[in-house]
């Protein structure tokens, strides 16, 4: 096994786990990348939410990406919305995948049904 120093565990830690502080001081990319891209704070993070979607992202993923959202103005009728308007495109398996993910990340419970 190799040796793991203590900033690359707790980096990996923070990362694993979906640590925002984290996420951003190490992959330090999101602002720049939100600035190329020319959107306002609140579309970049629509279409982030989009991508996760897309990818069927990890559920770290969706905490991190959702909290931004949040901050930048999202609803989360906006995210309903995102849902409703990715389903054609990526299929619903994708789409039943990521609410409970999204609702988490939400801090909703799931339904006893669901």
């Amino acid at each position: 096994m190799p040796v793991v120093g203590a900033d690359t565990h707790q980096s990996l830690s923070g990362m694993a786990s979906g640590r925002a502080d984290i996420l951003d001081e190490v992959a330090g990319l999101r602002a720049a990348s939100r600035e190329a891209s020319g959107l306002d704070g609140r579309t970049f993070a629509l279409v982030q939410i989009a991508t996760l979607i897309a990818l069927d992202a990890p559920p770290a993923s969706y905490g991190w990406q959702i909290g931004n959202a949040i901050e930048e103005g999202v609803t989360p009728e906006d995210i309903l919305g995102v849902l409703k308007a990715v389903a054609l495109q990526v299929g619903g398996p994708k789409v039943v995948a990521a609410a409970p993910e999204i609702m988490l990340a939400l801090g909703l419970a799931l339904d006893e049904e669901g």
